[in-house]
């Protein structure tokens, strides 16, 4: 990307919730800079009521033994987004001492275990986040006379982006390309959208669920193995992207099915970035335990994560284990005073994928844990 990551976590609180078989850990570690604490149900996104979900036979499943592939309508338009199940299991998250290009906070790894999932095949392109971003579902109802469905009415509520400023896929084509330089903030709208427009709950990944789904059941560097020389036949990058990212689904996939894990954009996950998680998990009261569900949740507006590597990356950045952070330097060119909430005028390699967890959490724990985030963003009072 334009601008690397501010690495130092010195003197950032983040509280740690890591879960053992549904039960969350109270109690608190003293780590320098972290707490390892269960969350508190404040500053989450908010909540809209829940309607009936829209009709689709695959993607209703009571055990994960029942999950299937499905495509999910955008209803009022001709686009759907695929999703595949993702099965549940244990991993080693991290990335081994002798593994080549290795950063420090990749390590030590330490074993995760996973709840099942669904998630997209391919990254959020332009054409599905322009539908809540610029309203085209709405604008499609009104033009053809539809009417809103209790969903469509439900939707219209969330908040959606301000206008940017500038095309902000500076002129690299919008449509099957992967919507870009949305902040983690924006993404996360878009699942609330989503989640309202469809009735069912959609979030991003955290980042243990995508490592896991990246690796789709390998330990190598990459999900195809360790010869960075393969890249090019599943992934976008700064050696054969040409300048620019590319139409999702063009390179073979990973071993589940995913397209562009590798590469094309980095994509956001829920997780506050903290150099030394790893370290905490593998030496605290975690220590030589399966950690189910890992997420530090993000209690800070910058550095948050990105995982894959962008068409503008390195194959280094495209590892399995490779973490990178968020940066203020991402709004470097944003002219705006304040700065936009919703765009990084400088991250033209990020964008997001979504997931739907099998088993959708109360609201409360929502509150607490996947929807959480501070500090709450809010766009400017504009003074005429």
């Amino acid at each position: 990307m334009s601008f690397r990551a501010n690495r130092v976590a010195s003197g950032l609180m983040v509280r740690l919730s890591v879960w053992f078989t549904g039960a969350v850990l109270t109690s608190v570690i003293a780590i320098p800079g972290v707490w390892l604490a269960a969350a508190v149900l404040d500053d989450a996104l908010p909540v809209y009521p829940k309607t009936e979900p829209l009709k689709i036979a695959a993607a209703e499943a009571a055990a994960e033994a029942d999950m299937k592939a499905y495509a999910e309508p955008l209803e009022h338009t001709e686009l759907t987004i695929e999703m595949l199940p993702i099965r549940g299991g244990k991993f080693v998250m991290g990335s081994p001492d002798s593994e080549a290009d290795r950063s420090p906070d990749e390590g030590p790894q330490h074993e995760v275990e996973i709840s099942p999932f669904w998630m997209g095949k391919f990254e959020i392109t332009w054409d599905q986040f322009d539908t809540w971003g610029e309203k085209m579902d709405y604008y499609r109802r009104a033009a053809f006379g539809t009417s809103a469905t209790p969903r469509d009415k439900v939707a219209d509520a969330v908040t959606r982006p301000t206008p940017p400023y500038t095309d902000m896929s500076f002129n690299m084509g919008k449509g099957e390309n992967p919507a870009i330089c949305m902040t983690q903030h924006s993404a996360r709208m878009f699942c609330q959208w989503l989640s309202a427009k469809t009735g069912r709950y959609y979030r991003l990944p955290t980042e243990a669920e995508w490592e896991y789904a990246c690796r789709a059941g390998t330990s190598t560097a990459f999900s195809f193995g360790d010869d960075a020389a393969q890249l090019s036949e599943y992934a976008w990058y700064e050696d054969n992207s040409e300048g620019h990212y590319h139409p999702v689904g063009r390179k073979k996939p990973n071993p589940w099915g995913l397209h562009d894990i590798h590469g094309n954009v980095a994509e956001w996950v829920l997780d506050q970035y903290v150099a030394d998680t790893y370290a905490m998990r593998a030496g605290g009261i975690t220590a030589g335990k399966s950690i189910e569900n890992p997420l530090v949740i993000p209690l800070k507006e910058y550095p948050r994560i990105v995982r894959g590597g962008g068409w503008d990356d390195a194959p280094r950045m495209l590892r399995s284990a490779a973490r990178e952070g968020s940066s203020l330097e991402w709004k470097e060119q944003d002219p705006q005073v304040p700065q936009s909430i919703w765009y990084f005028t400088d991250a033209l390699g990020v964008g997001f994928r979504v997931v739907r967890p099998l088993m959708e959490p109360s609201e409360e724990l929502k509150a607490s844990r996947w929807d959480k985030s501070e500090p709450i963003q809010k766009d400017p009072v504009e003074f005429e």
